[in-house]
């Protein structure tokens, strides 16, 4: 059997003081299914994190949950630029550099002609 081993700690708050417990358990790491369709933020940055951490590889992630390499590093710099919100669908444009969009309105323009 493990037993959870917590100490006790103090914290000060202005006049009051607290007793905080600190446990030394870890949390188990998860990451998303392997078959995942639906990347909501909350997943993106769990692998973005399992691969910094190296508890996958870059190409294993890739591999895994059938990303380009283009895709992933494209999560990893939104992340670091704009933070978890930046890896939101429905913020992706705003967040890309105005010349794409322009380029994508373009090629749907010339596709609808």
């Amino acid at each position: 059997m493990s037993q959870n081993k917590t100490k006790a700690a103090f914290m000060t708050q202005g006049s009051d003081v607290r007793i905080v417990r600190i446990s030394r358990k870890k949390t188990a790491f998860k990451l998303p299914p392997s078959d995942t369709q639906r990347w909501v933020m909350s997943r993106k940055v769990q692998v973005i994190a399992a691969v910094r951490e190296g508890r996958i590889s870059f190409v294993e992630a890739c591999t895994r949950y059938r990303l380009s390499e283009e895709e992933l590093r494209s999560w990893m710099s939104l992340l670091e630029t704009h933070g978890p919100l930046g890896l939101r669908a429905t913020r992706m444009q705003e967040y890309r550099p105005p010349e794409t969009r322009q380029d994508e309105s373009k090629s749907i323009a010339a596709e609808q002609a």
